[in-house]
């Protein structure tokens, strides 16, 4: 049962992975764009450049959830690599929900004032021509990290079952890298 539940939360996960891998290649269209539009025809957006940032924001947000699942985020490894298995997915288990879980929460509580702030006063950029309904970029915050804790949910799956012995330990591959 757990097997299913956690393939079932692997396919979510990969598809927010490619809607970022999307993202990521619309982000750099753009950078493209206003490089061009910069130094070829001497005009420049400040949409366009508020719209990278933005993309980039949520291309990290995001992508944190998706490292998560492949094993690929960061971590100290010294002492980590030279564990077994079963030891492996403990010190996994046991930081995910010491470390992980409260940090997500507590990032989610704290950023749902300061996006509501900025829906109900209608916030949009400073500067003229940026882009309008700023609070849709700020919820990305809380929404990101929901987007973490189901992810950190799909990671405690895999080595719950890691420990019991019915998965095989996630592995980052040298040419994944």
């Amino acid at each position: 049962m757990l097997l299913k539940i956690e393939r079932f939360t692997d396919k979510i996960i990969d598809f927010f992975g490619l809607v970022t891998a999307v993202l990521l290649v619309l982000m750099i269209l753009n950078v493209a764009f206003d490089v061009a539009m910069r130094y070829i025809f001497h005009n420049s957006s400040i949409g366009m450049q508020e719209l990278e940032w933005h993309l980039f924001a949520v291309i990290i947000l995001y992508g944190t959830g998706y490292a998560l699942k492949h094993n690929a985020h960061v971590r100290v490894d010294f002492l980590y690599d030279n564990f077994s298995a079963r030891k492996q997915a403990w010190v996994n288990v046991l930081g995910t929900i010491f470390f992980l879980l409260p940090l997500a929460l507590l990032v989610i509580y704290g950023s749902w004032e300061f996006v509501m702030d900025s829906y109900t006063s209608n916030e949009i950029s400073e500067d003229p021509g940026g882009l309008p309904y700023r609070w849709i970029i700020k919820a990305q915050i809380p929404i990101a990290f929901i987007f973490l804790l189901f992810s950190a949910f799909n990671f405690l799956l895999h080595n719950v079952n890691t420990i019991k012995g019915n998965e095989k330990p996630l592995v980052i591959e040298e040419d994944q890298l």
